[in-house]
């Protein structure tokens, strides 16, 4: 005889406790994917003393940036791998769709020599230090200590390899136009190595790309270095192009912004996070800015005459008026502090 049950059948899996509902498809698929973080004795199933696993220990699991709990972090868009591919098919057609019109206006071949020379000097060599965000966010992802921040750390170097891949396209474009030695790697590399409008970027990117430990790396990309740069190029470089007859150039860093803006809304989300459960983390957080602040922002200052020199210019002072003024905003909305360096 079968005798029936009054077990009731539990309404979500254990791994997520007892939160009495089903798992939403995003919590299903990211939930506690980090088996190794706080594993007893170390974090993968080696020696301890392996290299790998000291290094874990280290820069993870030693970071003052630590919590009991990462696990209730939500990405505020909520994106799953399905997700993020759907949404950016959606925005690529778009920009496929503007490079289609250029090229069929012939916009590139239509740019003033002056206009390209001022190209060469300042777009031209972005894709070196868009390369190393890209690299800075995932070993962000590699580092952090939930999925959930993973996730959005990866779809976030993802978004940098589009902004790369699409310029080094623009270039090659311009070169059929006005030069094969646009798209020479040495057009862009030298001035990456050398050029002194350059070196305070260079410097403070690959200072970046050796802060090992997992909440300074994330404090000197997401909360300095990228919102910066982000805002010179999204916005100020968008308003140059423009300003001198580059639509197509002026829409396709006008598309990037959306990018920053959602690598913007999961970065305050994390530090509200952090603070909200430890508010001893805000000092945390403001004592990585005060090192980062001022050198992002000599970066940009270092850059800014170079939109003077265009043949319709923007004040250089004024760029880096506009991006200190954003990036201000930024970090205010994160609840966190501006130091007198990085200040409007």
């Amino acid at each position: 005889m079968i005798v029936a049950s009054n077990r009731r059948t539990t309404k979500t899996w254990s791994l997520l406790g007892d939160v009495k509902r089903k798992p939403s498809p995003y919590e299903a698929v990211t939930a506690k994917f980090h088996y190794h973080f706080r594993r007893d004795p170390a974090p993968f199933e080696m020696d301890p003393e392996t290299p790998i696993n000291k290094w874990y220990l280290r820069n993870r699991e030693g970071s003052p940036l630590m919590l009991d709990d990462w696990e209730q972090f939500r990405d505020p868009h909520k994106l799953t791998y399905k997700d993020y591919v759907a949404t950016q098919r959606d925005r690529e057609t778009f920009v496929d769709g503007l490079i289609d019109q250029a090229e069929a206006a012939h916009a590139a071949r239509q740019l003033s020599p002056g206009w390209v020379g001022t190209l060469r000097d300042l777009f031209v060599p972005l894709r070196f230090p868009l390369h190393a965000l890209q690299m800075e966010a995932l070993y962000v992802g590699q580092m952090a200590p939930s999925s959930f921040i993973t996730n959005c750390a990866y779809f976030q170097a993802s978004d940098e390899l589009r902004r790369t891949q699409r310029i080094a396209y623009w270039t090659k474009l311009l070169s059929i136009s006005h030069g094969d030695e646009l798209a020479e790697t040495t057009t862009a590399r030298g001035p990456w190595e050398s050029a002194a409008h350059w070196q305070p970027l260079r410097k403070v990117v690959e200072e970046m790309l050796i802060a090992y430990d997992w909440g300074e790396a994330f404090t000197a990309l997401n909360l300095t270095v990228k919102p910066m740069l982000d805002a010179l190029l999204n916005e100020q470089l968008a308003a140059l192009a423009a300003a001198n007859g580059d639509q197509f150039l002026a829409q396709l860093f006008t598309e990037f912004d959306l990018d920053s803006k959602r690598s913007q809304d999961w970065s305050q989300a994390l530090v509200a996070y952090s603070v909200d459960r430890d508010p001893a983390l805000r000092e945390v957080f403001d004592g990585w800015l005060a090192r980062w602040q001022p050198a992002a922002k000599a970066a940009v200052d270092a850059l800014a005459p170079l939109f003077g020199s265009a043949p319709t210019p923007l004040a250089p002072e004024m760029v880096s008026h506009n991006v200190a003024r954003r990036y201000a905003n930024f970090v205010e909305e994160c609840g966190l502090t501006v130091h007198n360096q990085a200040s409007v």
